[in-house]
């Protein structure tokens, strides 16, 4: 098989994961949308049970009793698992929606990886070598992390907002930023293109869930401090989810360090110096600098969680000028656009 057919394979793949991801995308919308009437019956009955322990506490002696019975009889609230309704107040059809998501999800994880592979047989090297290969790789990641946390957690409700963007990413690699199969620069010729470049990826794709989960958290606080109801009222409750983005770059920060330091240690094997102010060197610096400031500003007490969650979501805007602005309008010593 020739190099040029597993790269046409490679390609084949990967408009089937965009395809499958499309599916999973309009699924977990599906889910969501499926939220709404569950979030109005579960608020009305928590309504009749609240005005029925009002009545029956103004009665005569005695009401203990009634208060019980008249609980029961009004049906109290079902149980909720982690901030999200409990199955039975979902429509079966939402419900469906979401397992096909995730499902689906596992099977574009999966055409991705295949897509890497073919394309690493194809160039015979480790497909990190442009932006094209780089978006794939980190969708793939992406994908994969989710998938395997969603084997442990109900998350369900954030499917909607990780198989979009990855779509997006996918949609602009072959539209934007598509590279023939070719080898690399000889300064990208080396091993630390394996681990410095992977670690890159790998800290993206958590970067990105920590994002997801920030975004979300701020519009539920939004919405509850303005006393508006939204579908986000069926979410896990905001402190939660404040909790599991500061989880997310916990894990994602020292990737990142490991990054930067890798690429120092590269550049002086590659160009005889740690530091060459090259524009992806500073931006990568840039990076790490908010990142921290995210970290020591969530572990400040003075610091509001909403103003620590705004900068985290800076920092991953500096991922993206990184990725989708340096890269293309910025010449330096990195060459991964290949346009």
């Amino acid at each position: 098989m020739t190099n040029e057919t597993l790269a046409g394979y490679a390609n084949v793949s990967l408009y089937s994961a965009m395809a499958v991801y499309t599916i999973a995308m309009l699924c977990f919308a599906g889910y969501l949308a499926g939220l709404l009437p569950a979030r109005d019956r579960a608020a009305e009955r928590t309504a009749e049970v609240a005005a029925d322990r009002e009545l029956v506490a103004a009665g005569a002696a005695g009401a203990e009793t009634d208060t019980t019975s008249s609980a029961s009889a009004a049906g109290p609230a079902r149980p909720v698992r982690g901030g999200l309704p409990d199955d039975a107040d979902v429509p079966s059809r939402a419900r469906a929606a979401a397992g096909i998501g995730a499902t689906t999800t596992w099977l574009g994880g999966m055409l991705l990886l295949l897509s890497v592979v073919l394309r690493g047989l194809s160039v015979q090297r480790w497909p990190l070598g442009n932006m094209f290969e780089f978006s794939v790789m980190g969708s793939m990641f992406t994908s994969i992390a989710f998938s395997i946390w969603a084997t442990r957690r109900d998350l369900r409700w954030l499917g909607l907002f990780i198989t979009g963007p990855i779509l997006l990413v996918l949609g602009m690699a072959v539209r934007v930023w598509y590279t023939e199969a070719a080898e690399v620069l000889p300064s990208l010729q080396s091993y630390w293109l394996i681990i410095h470049v992977t670690v890159a990826v790998l800290a993206s794709a958590i970067f990105t869930l920590g994002a997801a989960a920030t975004a979300v958290y701020l519009v539920k606080d939004a919405f509850a401090r303005s006393g508006r109801r939204s579908v986000l009222d069926r979410f896990p409750d905001g402190p939660a989810l404040e909790r599991t983005a500061y989880g997310l770059h916990i894990v994602a920060f020292p990737l990142w360090t490991f990054t930067l330091i890798a690429g120092a240690i590269w550049a002086r094997e590659a160009w005889a110096s740690y530091w060459n102010w090259d524009p992806k060197e500073v931006w990568t610096f840039v990076i790490w600098v908010v990142y921290a400031a995210y970290l020591h500003s969530r572990a400040t007490s003075g610091i509001s969680r909403q103003t620590a969650s705004y900068i985290a979501l800076a920092g991953y805007a500096c991922i993206i000028v990184n990725f989708a602005v340096v890269n293309v309008f910025f010449v330096g010593q990195h060459s991964y656009s290949g346009l």
